[in-house]
């Protein structure tokens, strides 16, 4: 466990300090664009010199995530330094620490970026948190296909790190499924879950302070397509009082036990029979929680704000029902060939309620993320009726 939630507490980095994000990516962007907005200087520390945070930070150190020179120069800029992606080596987080306040710190990312340590984690939480980890079992060797239980097929089998957005990532059936999956990998270590009975997922968005105090988002209904994010749906059409109510008090536990510092959003499984099964965490702002940029009082990138830099936490009410949907590449073709156009982006603005998000990445490919839409509404209905308009606009399938 972390001893972030054991140490002093220090004081507020007030504007106009300098805050460090590691990763040049857009959810780095967005974060930046809140710090600004709050009066905040921002560096990106980041190896690619094209990035969608550096077009919008005051400043980009071009280096690598393990380089000591340029986490060194991260570190004498800023008053607190956080991380856009999960990826970031644990160990160069426990560099910057040493000089500089780091939120999330090592220990709370190296745990979600190992699928592993995080199973261990949410097992050992459930005496606080109430809920389990599906079923699963480590496979990194033939012994471990052969021993596989019967009960733990069909299921998934999943590289233990680096997986996002459906990658890493396989349905298996049988042991000769796994044994094909797990070489397919590169034999790397894997973990193999049951598959459950899903009836729709959810992801919960909470923060938690230096202080140990902690806030929790509404809940949002996420549907997903080819491992992707589609749409999020916030209040959840589906989810129950009592499945939001156990959510949230199960994510606030998570974060409490982590000792984490920051913007957390873990993943539920809602099953057919209405129990709650705990998926996985992501230590930073959410494609989940983009729908708080507009219908929220605090969107999550200005909550991490305040954690990193030790004020108090935001007002996480949701003003107006909300829709989310993905902006891929995939719009800006019309057909099969490489030809591009720009979408129709005056009809979609056109919409009531639309606002529109892009990252500004200038090389449009399939299933990149290039953007997002949410739909605002006075009513669920409505801001969904907005959505499937703006599908027909931009060639998708509702």
């Amino acid at each position: 466990m972390s001893d972030t939630k054991f140490s002093p507490i220090l004081p507020a980095a007030n504007p106009p300090a300098w805050l460090g994000v590691m990763g040049g990516g857009q959810l780095g962007r967005m974060f930046a664009q809140a710090a600004q907005a709050m009066g905040y200087q921002v560096a990106v520390l980041e190896p690619s010199d094209a990035c969608p945070a550096g077009q919008v930070a005051q400043r980009l150190v071009n280096a690598g995530y393990s380089d000591a020179a340029g986490l060194d120069a991260l570190a004498a800029q800023c008053a607190a330094v956080t991380t856009e992606f999960e990826n970031v080596p644990a160990d160069s987080l426990s560099r910057l620490a040493q000089s500089v306040f780091v939120a999330p710190d090592a220990h709370g990312v190296s745990v979600a970026q190992d699928r592993i340590a995080e199973k261990r984690f949410f097992v050992g939480c459930a005496p606080k948190s109430g809920v389990l980890p599906a079923p699963h079992k480590v496979i990194a060797s033939q012994a471990d296909i052969d021993a596989i239980e019967d009960d733990l097929l069909p299921g998934i089998l999943k590289t233990v790190r680096m997986g996002y957005d459906g990658k890493g990532q396989v349905r298996v059936k049988s042991r000769a499924d796994v044994q094909a999956a797990f070489e397919s990998m590169d034999k790397v270590t894997c973990l193999l879950e049951k598959m459950l009975p899903l009836a729709y997922e959810v992801s919960v968005l909470t923060a938690r302070g230096h202080d140990g105090e902690s806030v929790v988002y509404p809940i949002a209904e996420n549907v997903h397509r080819d491992g992707i994010l589609f749409t999020t749906t916030v209040p959840g059409p589906n989810v129950s009082d009592e499945s939001a109510l156990k959510a949230q008090q199960a994510a606030q536990a998570i974060v409490a036990e982590l000792g984490y510092v920051g913007v957390l959003c873990i993943e539920f499984f809602v099953l057919t029979d209405g129990s709650l099964v705990v998926n996985e965490m992501a230590p930073r702002p959410h494609n989940s929680g983009h729908y708080t940029m507009d219908a929220c009082v605090t969107s999550q990138f200005a909550q991490q704000v305040r954690a990193m830099a030790r004020l108090p936490l935001g007002d996480v009410r949701q003003h107006s029902p909300a829709v989310m949907l993905n902006i891929l590449g995939d719009v800006w073709f019309t057909d099969d060939t490489d030809a591009t156009r720009e979408p129709a982006w005056h009809e979609i603005l056109a919409l009531p309620g639309a606002n529109l998000h892009l990252y500004g990445k200038d090389d449009p490919r399939r299933a990149r993320k290039m953007g997002h839409l949410t739909f605002v509404a006075p009513t669920l209905a409505q801001a969904q009726q907005q959505l499937n308009a703006a599908c027909a606009i931009l060639g998708i399938a509702p």
